[in-house]
């Protein structure tokens, strides 16, 4: 079974090549990797800014944490189709590191 990730990302392979003035992710794609990152950046300072609010807010606050943190995957999930790289890899990687300790895993990565 498909998920909405799988879905996602095929649509956004299909609108890389898509005409810029008629899709946003095309645009993206069309301004280059530095535009993509500096949307990451601005979803990722507004995620942060939006967890901050909802650590003592209320429904509405928890809502716009959620959209906020999907904005974020959703750029994320645009750099990766940039370069040409799969969500599943993220995946796998996540899949690899379950079960194992946080600090053991990072220990690994500096060796």
């Amino acid at each position: 079974m498909r998920d909405i990730l799988d879905e996602l990302f095929d649509v956004l392979r299909q609108r890389r090549s898509a005409d810029p003035t008629e899709s946003y992710v095309a645009a993206l794609h069309d301004k280059g990797l530095n535009k993509i990152l500096e949307k990451i950046g601005e979803e990722a300072t507004e995620t942060l800014l939006a967890a901050k609010d909802a650590e003592t807010g209320g429904e509405a606050e928890r809502k716009a944490l959620v959209a906020e943190t999907a904005d974020l995957w959703f750029h994320s999930l645009v750099m990766l189709s940039h370069l040409g790289l799969d969500h599943r890899d993220v995946l796998d990687e996540l899949a690899r590191r379950f079960g194992i300790s946080g600090h053991e895993e990072k220990a690994a990565r500096s060796k």
